[in-house]
């Protein structure tokens, strides 16, 4: 697209109610400018997008652009240069999904963040947090248990750097903010694709979390909490965290938390979809593997009752591997729990307010980025739309420029 454009005649989703309305969209640079019928040229080249359907950007809560394998042990294994490859592969596929910009939870860091700004890779915009911090046997900690070699760093591109105590916390939370984090992840609990640890375990003191949400909040960043029992889950909303990813298995007190810590609920239910179905092909070991079931059943209870509930819920995926192809398939799981519209505010507005990105992503808005997805089907009206969007996707717009399909005939 040239430095201003106005696309002409398509149907605008407002996000707030919910409902469409016919208008124009004019672009300067990469900001939208104006949204209304009759929009004036004033020197701008127009695109007709007369019966197509505008709407925002999507934004996934939770991915890991570097994990080209369901084991994750393999990240610390393997050259960062071949890592990277793997990675803009991702990302390129994630924009052609309609995916514009993604909170990453482990994994990506300042380089491709910034390849990515800079238009050196095609993606999503990248909002990063570096290495998650895990106790020693706890999710982050890849080694197995028969072996002895010391436990990651925080070097190289796995996932993950293993902190024990307050003052280990604090430092490897303050490397990750020098290094240019957008966030801190902690592993609060045990997870699927660890090899030592068990789903129901805790992690993390109550004072070693304390001092993550501490560095953080000095630096106005945040921390997200990976955690799936109630315990775990309460103890991390209870010590500050403002994001819970995962959370299958929460508790009636665990919704009194997000409610009013004002916190954020991320479920990646299509992880847990697609690893039982094709994990072991990715990589996954048959340990990881076994507990998969555990957490996919209470999945979609949870997310009826934190929606019932009023908590605020983000989209995210999670997936690994060859699986990341699935990632639109969370948008036909969260709907068997959730109106359509609440599917879509989690992949943009609720999804922007956790980024601290309000009114600048997520919505079609003055002001807002010109990150706008071009559809040719209503996306309220029928969840195969974003579910099956290579059906349906005609263009992806992200910073006023067509990154992904083309602006051609209008449909008549």
């Amino acid at each position: 697209m040239p430095t201003s454009t106005i696309l002409r005649g398509g149907h605008v989703l407002d996000l707030t109610d919910g409902t469409w309305r016919t208008a124009d969209v004019r672009v300067d640079e990469a900001t939208i400018t104006a949204i209304g019928p009759g929009l004036a040229e004033r020197d701008a080249d127009e695109l007709d997008v007369t019966g197509r359907y505008l709407m925002p950007g999507l934004i996934d809560g939770h991915v890991h652009v570097t994990a080209f394998s369901a084991e994750l042990r393999d990240l610390e294994e393997t050259a960062a240069s071949y890592v990277t490859a793997h990675a803009a592969r991702t990302m390129r596929a994630m924009l052609g999904r309609g995916f514009t910009s993604v909170r990453d939870m482990g994994g990506a860091d300042h380089g491709l963040a910034r390849a990515q700004a800079e238009g050196l890779l095609p993606g999503p915009r990248l909002f990063f947090c570096g290495h998650a911090l895990s106790q020693t046997g706890g999710h982050g900690d890849m080694r197995l248990p028969g072996d002895d070699r010391p436990p990651a760093a925080g070097l190289g591109p796995g996932i993950s750097t293993v902190a024990d105590g307050v003052d280990g916390v604090r430092r490897a939370a303050r490397e990750e903010l020098r290094r240019g984090a957008d966030h801190i992840k902690i592993m609060a609990s045990g997870g699927v694709a660890s090899p030592t640890d068990r789903i129901d375990s805790t992690q993390f003191s109550i004072a070693e979390i304390a001092a993550a949400v501490e560095e953080a909040a000095a630096a106005n960043r945040y921390v997200g909490a990976h955690a799936y029992t109630a315990r775990a889950i309460n103890r991390a909303l209870r010590a500050g965290v403002r994001s819970i990813e995962h959370g299958n298995l929460l508790d009636a007190e665990s919704l009194t938390l997000l409610r009013t810590r004002d916190a954020f609920l991320v479920p990646t239910l299509v992880t847990y979809w697609a690893l039982q179905r094709e994990g072991r092909q990715h990589g996954l070991s048959a340990t990881s593997w076994a507990k998969v079931e555990a957490v996919l059943d209470r999945g979609l209870a949870s997310v009826r009752l934190a929606h019932e509930a009023g908590v605020r819920i983000v989209f995210g995926s999670d997936l690994l591997g060859g699986m990341h192809r699935y990632q639109n398939e969370e948008f036909r799981l969260r709907a068997q729990v959730q109106p359509l519209i609440d599917v879509i505010r989690s992949a943009t507005t609720t999804a922007a307010d956790l980024l601290g990105r309000s009114g600048t992503l997520g919505v079609l808005a003055p002001g807002a980025a010109a990150d706008l997805l071009v559809l040719d089907a209503d996306p309220l009206a029928d969840v195969t739309v974003l579910a099956d969007i290579g059906d349906h996707l005609r263009a992806v717009v992200q910073g006023g420029v067509v990154v992904h399909g083309a602006l051609g005939p209008s449909p008549r």
